[in-house]
């Protein structure tokens, strides 16, 4: 075994050759895989080789679509076949809501280039003679989804990487991993190899491998079950009369995938109770291992099975496979770099690896050979969960997960496991006030307030007659159901309303403690920021201003709110969800010995946000400070009492209204919470919650990360020109890919998006934009403007669609509505408000 590498892959099931093959592809092919036992003997062995299209994530979904057509591929670059049956993937409906979902998912699909038909039942049936229509509201297919034979997928994969001169190691461990230098060495029970980067693809060792390096991977595997029977006399005179195969089936109401296996069925249930397994990792023996089947478990969606197709029940039980399948919290993967480690990657956590497997190790190859990769990569990234994903936590997440498989995702969907975790000290207070928490990042958080006399009725739910047909919220403590959810304006939409009303007429109160909080001082901090982000940082003492860290290429990776406290002296914020991500970034592009410190410091620091015309007046009355416009103007900062509270004061918000931002030491946010409350009785003062602010900052063109602003778009095609400083007098990350970037033309510019004709759904993001029947954009972000009074989308479009009053179309759930351009900020663009 060679002593060297420029890259070593830890892992030989599907996902870590595909990793290997596509960094041999990109011109690495001094790279290395390493494999404990056999190719495949992990999970990949026993997996039923799916390939399912279908996926609400746009990250995931670029994923799949490239690894359907890379496979295709594949086999005429090998001349080996992989198994690969494009019999299409038929997905059934039985209630309205699967098929809003289907219908939403239907233009997540036409912005990624999957190709999806809608069925009915007559249709349904002609497509897969064998299933039983009643009950079934429609359904959806895609022609060119199916399945492989995973094994003869990794063979192929295998030869292709040594053709293009990677080597693989079979029968060889790892024992160590250690730092050397910017790269590392990697022991193995034949010998070391010392390498710049490592890949981690180790699945159901994930946590074992991370271990290693002192990191904890939030992967846990979960026990999934699949039955294989025998021969059916009807599927086997259909093959004798050359007709096709038919397509995988998926009863999503039901919660299974159906397929033709031999002659026979593979039938694969995702049941509630199916159990973590390996939580420590496996034995050191483990090899093509398997766990006794527990058919209990799977009978009431055997039983569904048999009523949706009859067949199933009249043929006996072949064989149970029960194996372990890697799971995350969130059910995606995890891909991209390892947080607090230098070129150490990850590839781990995929519940569909076979199918994520291609477009999984494309991005990785892409990312690890460029610097970067070509698909917005949030979705799937790592650092999206942070030190909260305990082992505890993941018992719970993951097994929650793997059960929602099929469960619809609505937009405004909460799961209930493992919560509440992190809460700011009000949470109890808002609680009492009404509040329907969501959570980000761990962080429990209000989305919006219910009155205390309102409830939601077991008619007004509705519920289908389904396995699956949970559509609310978990309930309150006091057992109160009072969110239904829904692709459509669901029952909060009045109550949030009423907040944005109160907000902009009188004064409201928001827990933003979540934020992601950092300190740069010392010498050296303002040089230091001023080369990082692509703004010019705020130079006098007091000032506020925004700035955005960019990729190599010029695309946006960060959005910092930045407050210069002090000479040197520096207070950064960012999105609550983004933590890991950004402390990542800025630890390692910090550099060494520098002679200033940067800190995190999110759990120290609470945030409340005080908006509305009668901030002033409220907030006047508990502070000896001015402020007059002149005294403290829109953004600016400083140090002010509150009663006994010492707050960082920052005339900023996210909401376009006269207000300022309440930083404070967490640990006295109770006794803030009560005087602003006890003050603020006289002024009207009440909770709002996230659901309203994200409705206000629609109303102001204010973009987020990663819907307006990702790696995908460049700076200045977000709309970021005033926030992007070419001609400033230090270099920034990014620069020079963005004049690149910008002499070579772009392929989109920011748009704000009139609706009208929609008469009880909202664009929410992911939605396509036309022109003239020409696919021409997609929206980012969408909803209901109280203030305006009008439907609202935020959008990248083709540059010469984007012209003020330009009529384009959206497609919200299956129909099209009139979209006009508009100029930026429907609500206030002067900012009379802010600046009031």
């Amino acid at each position: 075994m060679q002593s060297e590498a420029r890259v070593v892959v830890i892992g030989g099931g599907v996902v870590g050759v595909s990793t290997l093959y596509h960094l041999a592809k990109k011109g690495l092919t001094d790279s290395v895989l390493i494999e404990r036992r056999e190719l495949t003997s992990g999970s990949t062995w026993h997996a039923a080789g799916l390939l399912p299209l279908f996926n609400l994530s746009y990250s995931v979904g670029k994923l799949h679509q490239y690894s359907v057509d890379f496979y295709r591929a594949l086999e005429k670059e090998t001349d080996q076949a992989v198994g690969l049956k494009l019999v299409s993937n038929i997905r059934l409906a039985t209630s309205q809501d699967r098929m809003d979902e289907y219908r939403y998912y239907a233009g997540v699909a036409k912005t990624v280039g999957v190709d999806v038909r809608f069925l009915s039942p007559e249709e349904v049936k002609d497509v897969w003679p064998m299933c039983n229509i009643d009950g079934l509201i429609g359904g959806i297919q895609h022609p060119d989804d199916g399945y492989i034979q995973p094994a003869d997928l990794t063979q192929a994969l295998a030869k292709a990487a040594r053709k293009r001169g990677a080597k693989i190691h079979r029968q060889t461990s790892v024992v160590a991993i250690e730092p050397v230098g910017s790269g590392w060495m990697v022991h193995t029970d034949n010998g070391s190899i010392q390498c710049e980067h490592v890949v981690s693809c180790t699945g159901n060792f994930a946590r074992k491998t991370g271990q290693m390096v002192g990191i904890d991977i939030p992967v846990i595997p979960v026990e999934h079950q699949y039955i294989v029977t025998e021969p059916h006399p009807e599927i086997l005179a259909r093959k004798e009369a050359g007709l096709p195969e038919q397509g995988v089936l998926r009863e999503s109401d039901a919660s299974y995938y159906l397929r033709e296996e031999a002659g026979g069925f593979i039938l694969g249930p995702y049941e509630k109770g199916a159990p973590c397994c390996y939580v420590d990792g496996p034995s050191d023996s483990s090899e093509y291992e398997l766990f006794n089947p527990d058919l209990d478990r799977l009978m009431p969606h055997v039983e569904a099975c048999i009523e949706r197709v009859p067949a199933f029940g009249e043929v006996g039980v072949k064989t149970i496979y029960n194996g372990a399948i890697a799971y995350t919290p969130d059910g995606n993967p995890i891909v991209g770099p390892a947080w607090g480690l230098n070129n150490f990657w990850l590839n781990e956590g995929h519940s569909f690896g076979v199918t994520a497997a291609g477009g999984a190790g494309w991005q990785l190859a892409e990312w690890i050979a460029d610097g970067e990769p070509t698909v917005d990569m949030m979705g799937v990234d790592p650092r999206r969960f942070g030190s909260y994903a305990s082992e505890g936590y993941l018992r719970k997440k993951n097994e929650e997960a793997y059960a929602g498989v099929f469960t619809i995702h609505y937009p405004d969907e909460e799961r209930s496991a493992g919560r509440p975790l992190k809460r700011a000290p009000c949470y109890d207070r808002m609680a009492e006030k009404g509040a329907v928490f969501g959570q980000v990042f761990g962080w429990e958080r209000p989305n919006w307030f219910v009155p205390d006399d309102y409830s939601i009725t077991d008619i007004e739910l509705n519920k289908a007659d389904a396995l699956l047909n949970e559509n609310h919220s978990q309930p309150l403590p006091d057992g109160r159901i009072v969110e239904k959810y829904s692709f459509r304006r669901s029952n909060y939409f009045q109550f949030v309303a009423a907040e944005c009303k109160h907000v902009h007429e009188k004064v409201g109160l928001l827990d933003m403690s979540a934020f992601s909080k950092f300190s740069v001082s010392g010498p050296g901090s303002e040089a230091w920021l001023n080369q990082l982000v692509a703004n010019q940082i705020p130079k006098g003492v007091g000032r506020v201003g925004l700035a955005h860290l960019l990729t190599q290429k010029g695309g946006v990776r960060s959005e910092f709110t930045i407050y210069k406290r002090g000479h040197e002296d520096y207070y950064l914020v960012s999105a609550g969800a983004m933590e890991r991500h950004d402390w990542d970034y800025l630890s390692k592009l910090a550099p060494q010995n520098s002679s200033f410190k940067l800190n995190k410091i999110t759990s120290s620091k609470g945030v409340l946000v005080l908006a509305g015309p009668r901030s002033r007046d409220l907030l006047g009355q508990l502070t000896s400070a001015d402020l007059t416009n002149a005294a403290f103007p829109w953004l600016t900062g400083k140090a002010i009492n509150i009663g006994a509270v010492v707050v960082e004061a920052l005339r900023v918000n996210f909401v376009g209204e006269l207000g300022w931002e309440l930083h404070h030491p967490i640990e006295m946010q109770n006794y803030l919470f009560d005087e602003l409350f006890r003050v603020g009785a006289d002024y009207e003062v009440k909770p709002f919650g996230i659901r309203a602010m994200d409705s206000l900052r629609l109303e102001k063109s204010y973009r987020l990360i990663p819907r307006e602003m990702s790696i995908e778009y460049s700076a200045l095609e977000s709309g970021l020109d005033r926030f992007v400083k070419l001609d400033k007098e230090h270099d920034f990350v990014g620069k020079d890919g963005l004049v690149e970037w910008q002499q070579k033309g772009f392929e989109n510019s920011f748009v704000t998006l009139e609706v009208t004709g929609d008469e009880d759904a909202d664009a929410r993001g992911s939605e396509a934009i036309y022109c003239d029947g020409k696919l021409v954009g997609r929206a980012t972000s969408g909803g209901y403007g109280f203030r305006v009074d009008k439907s609202l989308a935020l959008g990248l479009v083709k540059p010469e669609f984007a012209s003020l009053e330009t009529d384009l179309e959206i497609e919200i759930l299956g129909k099209r509505y009139a979209a006009r351009v508009v100029a930026e900020s429907p609500f206030d663009p002067e900012n009379t408000c802010l600046r009031g």
